[in-house]
């Protein structure tokens, strides 16, 4: 996913596996990571997922409570355009509403900005500062 974006050249995208196996085994582990996977036959062709963490109170949500963080959303090349993504995101966001998440968020690349524009996510004011890669 991050390769196709642009994001990682070829040479990081073995480290960033390593690098990321132990987190979602983590997170799964503790029931804070749910994934979708669409399959063609035994390919693997879509897939997505959501984690969660603790919220504190902030404009438009006051109380303590769970944020949703959609992620991982990708679907091969070749299967792109069928509506597997919009499908996998509507059955993560039906997650979230059935455990009353107070606030979903997700990262958009330049290609599925319009996607998720369409199901009612906006922009945000939100930076980040970018520190040494390790």
């Amino acid at each position: 996913m991050f390769f196709d974006m642009g994001a990682i050249s070829q040479d990081e995208m073995e480290p960033l596996i390593v690098a990321f196996a132990p987190w979602i085994k983590q997170l799964i582990e503790k029931n804070e990571y749910v994934a979708w996977l669409i399959h063609a036959g035994d390919d693997l062709v879509a897939s997505g997922g959501v984690y969660l963490r603790d919220l504190g109170p902030g404009p438009g949500c006051l109380k303590v409570g769970r944020w949703a963080h959609i992620a991982n959303v990708y679907t091969v090349l070749a299967h792109r355009r069928r509506g597997l993504a919009r499908r996998m995101m509507g059955e993560a966001l039906r997650w979230c509403a059935t455990r009353s998440i107070d606030q979903v968020t997700l990262t958009a690349s330049g290609e599925g900005r319009r996607l998720y524009e369409s199901l009612g996510f906006v922009g945000t004011e939100d930076m980040k500062l970018v520190s040494k890669k390790t």
